[in-house]
């Protein structure tokens, strides 16, 4: 349907309006995979039902090449286009987020992250398909279900394994309140404190306890104290999980779990040590031993590309998001997975609203993202990331200068973990 003599310029405004008309088609299916997911949330690393919804879902699909168990049990790759070799083919990736939260299912409504990289990937797929000369775009479209963002990081085990090697690229889109290019995404590590104490009885010979619950009190306090001394933009909380069995017992065992987050992962190390100190010395202040352990996976801050934004932009306005330029808004913070990737590859998280006002991590969100009006907004966003593919496609230079991006932003991370490193020592 497209005419070979059509200007680069006309061709790729027809091929957005065509892959539009191509996603808009497959809404009832993708709807369907949506629903699907969200009516049986499942924990990180758990999402044996998600994941095989999402599996058959390609699976059915014509043209894509599917392995269930990439890299983790709950992971999965789909590929379609030509094996990758010493020729110059542009691999594209789209990622899908499944997992749920723990007594609220999607309130961060992972189903739609799922629904919207399918639906962008076969878009893109699918208007490609259309070209009179694919030999002369020569494109690989890949899709990685990426499990366990709530909890543990499923992408840095990814990363860790080499899952993302050869992509060019990578695009995803998670659910908010408002359409966004950006939120800030910070670095973060967890950690888990265990106290061991001496039981005793409370009241007949309390002399003969050590009472690990003190030294759960002086860690949380000291914690507390520490903050006044930290950056405004560092981050510090955190429960007390286990705090003794009974009263007239003095507690023998108690354990903590912390969130420390900073805007940049050089500065994590710093605020780390800090928070370590307290752990140890409310140890050493009670007589109890301390277990301190962090977490396997360390999240990154998100670095930022500024040709990526500016393209999803464009594309977003054009059918009709209206980006936020609220202050408060674009200050708010959190961590995820995906900024461990962009240290890797090149790639954009943009936030989209999904028809209410209703705040993520909420019953209300739950109930939000599995409402049937998300889904116009869904697939807008879908488009939006599809169309951004298709520029960096037809304009190799805008790729190019992507990748240029990337390079300086990462020596930019590098040289402020060296200077702080140095500073330390």
């Amino acid at each position: 349907f497209l005419p070979e003599e059509m200007s680069s310029s006309a061709l790729l405004s027809e091929l957005k309006h065509r892959l539009g008309v191509l996603i808009d088609a497959a809404e009832p299916k993708l709807h369907g995979l949506s629903r699907d997911i969200w009516t049986c949330p499942e924990l990180a690393y758990q999402e044996t039902q998600a994941h095989g919804t999402l599996v058959d879902f390609f699976s059915q699909e014509p043209g894509w090449t599917v392995d269930p168990h990439f890299k983790l049990d709950t992971a999965f790759r789909a590929v379609w286009g030509p094996e990758l070799g010493p020729g110059p083919v542009v691999n594209v990736g789209f990622l899908c987020e499944f997992d749920a939260l723990p007594g609220l299912g999607h309130a961060c409504g992972h189903n739609l992250i799922a629904e919207v990289g399918a639906a962008a990937a076969l878009g893109l797929k699918a208007v490609l398909e259309e070209l009179p000369d694919r030999s002369s775009l020569p494109v690989r479209v890949t899709v990685l279900g990426t499990p366990a963002e709530e909890d543990g990081g499923g992408k840095i085990d990814m990363l860790r394994e080499g899952a993302f090697e050869g992509l060019d690229v990578v695009f995803m889109a998670h659910p908010s309140k408002e359409d966004a290019l950006y939120l800030p995404c910070v670095a973060e590590h967890d950690v888990t404190i265990r106290y061991y104490g001496r039981a005793s009885h409370a009241s007949a010979y309390p002399w003969e306890g050590v009472n690990a619950l003190d030294a759960a009190v002086l860690c949380y306090n000291s914690l507390s104290v520490l903050r006044q001394q930290l950056k405004p933009d560092w981050r510090v909380h955190g429960i007390i999980k286990n705090g003794g069995v009974k009263p007239n017992i003095i507690p023998d065992y108690t354990e903590l779990e912390f969130y420390l987050r900073t805007p940049s992962r050089a500065e994590l190390p710093v605020l780390k040590e800090k928070a370590e100190r307290c752990f140890r010395s409310a140890a050493e202040a009670t007589g109890c031993t301390v277990e301190v352990e962090f977490s396997k996976n360390r999240f990154d801050n998100m670095l930022r590309f500024w040709t990526l934004e500016q393209l999803y932009e464009q594309n977003g306005t054009a059918l009709g998001m209206e980006f936020t330029t609220d202050e408060e808004v674009l200050k708010e913070s959190g961590s995820t997975d995906f900024g461990n990737v962009t240290f890797a590859v090149p790639g954009i998280h943009p936030y989209f609203y999904i028809g209410a006002n209703a705040l993520v991590h909420t019953q209300e969100y739950t109930s939000a993202a599995g409402d049937a009006r998300a889904q116009f907004y869904a697939l807008r966003t879908a488009k939006a990331l599809s169309m951004t593919a298709l520029d960096l496609l037809m304009n190799p230079q805008l790729l190019q200068k992507i990748k240029e991006e990337f390079t300086e932003e990462k020596h930019k991370e590098e040289d402020k973990e060296t200077r702080l490193s140095t500073q330390r020592t």
